[in-house]
Order: C-alpha cells, then structure tokens, then sequence
C-alpha cells in the first residue's frame, strides 16, 4: 500500500500545487523576496528531511512511528543546536504549547470516537453498504457508489474504526466485480482523508480552526475548493487503477 500510494498521491500534490499556484497572494511591495539560491541555502538542513523519512519508510529501514521520533530529534536538533532558532531555555515553553495542542486534539478524538461508536451500535454502515450492494450489478456503477458511500463514512467515522468495520464487508465484494485489493485500499484511503476535512466530523477541521484561531466556518469555506480538487485526483484514481498498481508486481 505504501508503494501504491505513491502515484495517487503525486497527483494529488500536483493538481493542489497547480491550484495553490494560481491562488493571489497578498500584495509584498514592502518586502524583499529572496532568490531562489538564498531559499535553498536557508533550507539546506529541512530538504534532507522528506529523503531521509520516506526514504526510511519505504526502504523498510524505518516504521512509521520511528519516522516519527526521526523527524522530532530531527527537527529539534535542527531548531534548537544547529540554526539556534529556538533556544534551549525556551524549549519548555515550547513543550508545553505543544502538548495544549495535542490535548486539544484528544478531545476532539473522544467526541469523534463517541459519535463513532453510536454509528456502529446503531448499524449505519453495514445497513448502507446493504443498501448499495442490493441495487448494483455493474463493476462501474458499484465504483460510483463506493466512492459516495465512503464519503459519507468518512464524514462520520474515524479512518481507525472505518477500517476495522468497513473493509471486511467491502472485500470480498470488490473482487467479485475484479478490483484488485491493492487498488480498493488505496480508493478506501484516498476517501477516508478527504472525510478528515469534510463536517462533521472533520478532525483536521477543528484543528485548523484552534491552531489558527479562526471560526471553524471560515475553515470550511477556505477547504470547498480543496475539497472538489482532491474529489477530481478521487475520480482519476478509481478508473485508473494503473496509477496504484503500477508498482505492484504481479498487479
């Protein structure tokens, strides 16, 4: 999945970077834009960084949680040792910020396994996968339906509980209509991270909103148009299964 992964998400950075390009920026006649030689120069100790990480990740030299601690260590040594940018005798403070935010985002995680947890007791997703398998008898048609479907799962429900519900019943499914399992998790993932900024259950929504300090309706209207993009990336990566098998070997 790792590897499948890749090409779906180059084209999701690619179409969000094309938009991202064309978006006005603010008006900088008071400032100095740098060279791009000044740029990298300044980078030159945060570009090794995505190498290193996703070079020990799909090398398998690293698990995702040790990437982690790589990109932590990384960066602190980095911030704090090499640029001096953050002080030692700051880095408490520092902490402490950090973990307000995690605790933030840990409530925000109990209501969502909350409203997670009613959803399943009162069967919503089995009764709507039900629903949709009793109307389909066409590999495309289902393809449409799955996507709508998971959707709405991942407006609901957490991507955890998601996969520990939904893909089993899914399975089995998809391979009698011929989609390879490959191509069917990476449709799976590529929906269930658009519902992480999709309401109501948005997580990275609300994160935005308290990190930024910004009503969480002004988040919503600023990700309409991230939402339609990564629905088009959605489309392409369904009907073109090549863009997830292609490094799958006997795919």
């Amino acid at each position: 999945l790792f590897l499948a992964g890749l090409l779906p998400a180059a084209l999701m950075v690619v179409l969000l970077g094309i938009w991202s390009a064309r978006v006005p920026r603010e008006k900088q006649e008071d400032k100095v834009r740098p060279a791009l030689g000044a740029s990298l120069r300044a980078a030159v100790w945060e570009l090794p960084l995505p190498i290193v990480v996703l070079g020990g990740i799909y090398g398998g030299w690293l698990l995702v949680s040790e990437a982690a601690v790589v990109t932590a260590a990384w960066a602190l040594i980095v911030s704090s040792i090499i640029k001096r940018e953050v002080p030692l005798r700051k880095l408490p403070s520092v902490i402490v910020e950090s973990m307000t935010l995690v605790g933030a985002i840990f409530v925000i995680l109990g209501v969502s396994l909350a409203s997670t947890n009613f959803l399943i007791d009162q069967e919503v997703p089995t009764q709507l996968f039900e629903f949709i398998q009793s109307k389909v008898d066409n590999r495309w048609v289902f393809l449409i339906l799955l996507n709508i479907f998971l959707l709405v799962l991942g407006m609901l429900l957490d991507i955890f509980s998601a996969l520990v519900l939904i893909v089993p019943i899914l399975l089995p499914v998809a391979i009698q209509f011929g989609i390879h399992p490959v191509h069917l998790g990476i449709i799976f993932l590529a929906n269930m991270q658009i519902g992480y900024f999709t309401p109501p259950v948005g997580m990275n929504l609300f994160i935005s909103s308290y990190r930024f300090d910004k009503p969480i309706l002004n988040v919503y209207r600023a990700t309409v148009p991230f939402f339609f993009i990564l629905l088009l990336a959605l489309i392409i990566i369904t009907y073109w299964p090549w863009l997830s098998l292609a490094f799958i070997d006997g795919a």
